[in-house]
């Protein structure tokens, strides 16, 4: 896999990524964090859907991974367990 892309999830569904200003969603809890493949072409936006399936429009990137593990290490509370299996296997 190339480039992946730390997504969050939040309990109140964000609107699509590129609408200007924060979106609903921010600020509010962390519900849980994905990660997606980089879209075609790009090395900054998240393809559409998380390597457990989930769609990415309501979510908001929280950027590319800084290192090992690949999600912030406070937030591994949150990490989705099939995204995490599914980067194991890379």
């Amino acid at each position: 896999m190339s480039v992946i892309i730390v997504m969050h999830e939040f309990d109140t569904p964000s609107p699509a990524r590129t609408a200007p200003g924060p979106g609903r969603g921010v600020g509010s809890p962390v519900r849980r964090v994905h990660v997606a493949p980089a879209a075609p072409g790009t090395t900054d936006e998240p393809g559409p859907r998380t390597l457990c399936g989930k769609d990415t429009f309501a979510m908001r990137a929280a950027g590319p991974p800084t290192g090992s593990p690949w999600y912030p290490p406070e937030e591994a509370d949150l990490v989705c367990p099939s995204c995490d299996a599914a980067m194991d296997e890379d």
